[in-house]
């Protein structure tokens, strides 16, 4: 992997809890706060300046705003959601380019198994007696933040333990 072991440690702890929170957000309300995009672009911001070299930081810029356009535009014609597209640019800068080949299959197994588990799960009478307020169980689209979270903690967490030593 391209990201260093040293800089996912730096950000696993802070991404963590935000991950979570997006998936379970986007269940409940099918919606990812803004609270939860800036949390994590305040995150790239502050530990990035001291988990990674400058250079990749930088970079790490600007791959937030190439999915940030690309994002505005799948949202624009109503194939992402507003809240993903967000939350996928600030999601870009913690991806080293050179783990992409990584990271885009790994997004696509977890959105897979997010879809099937969400699909089986709102079926049952159980989640439905439990969490009848969840906005997801009702809504035909899915909430792309139960693998949009979890995906990049798992890119994070195995850059923790699989990662290079070195620079990011």
């Amino acid at each position: 992997m391209m990201l260093s072991s040293s800089a996912a440690l730096w950000f696993l702890p802070f991404i963590a809890p935000i991950s979570l929170w997006v998936a379970w957000s986007d269940m409940k309300w099918m919606k990812i706060h803004n609270k939860a995009v800036l949390a994590l672009i305040g995150i790239y911001l502050v530990i990035g300046l001291i988990a990674l070299p400058l250079n990749s930081w930088a970079w790490g810029w600007a791959n937030f705003a190439a999915v940030l356009g690309v994002g505005f535009v799948l949202s624009s014609v109503g194939l992402l959601g507003a809240g993903d597209a967000k939350f996928a640019a600030a999601m870009a800068p913690f991806i080293a380019l050179g783990d992409l080949s990584l990271f885009l299959p790994l997004l696509g197994v977890v959105i897979i198994i997010s879809f099937v588990a969400h699909r089986i799960l709102r079926s049952t009478p159980v989640a439905l007696r439990f969490l009848p307020e969840w906005e997801s169980w009702h809504r035909r689209e899915f909430p792309l933040g139960l693998a949009l979270g979890p995906a990049l903690l798992f890119y994070i967490a195995l850059a923790a333990f699989l990662g290079n030593g070195s620079v990011s």
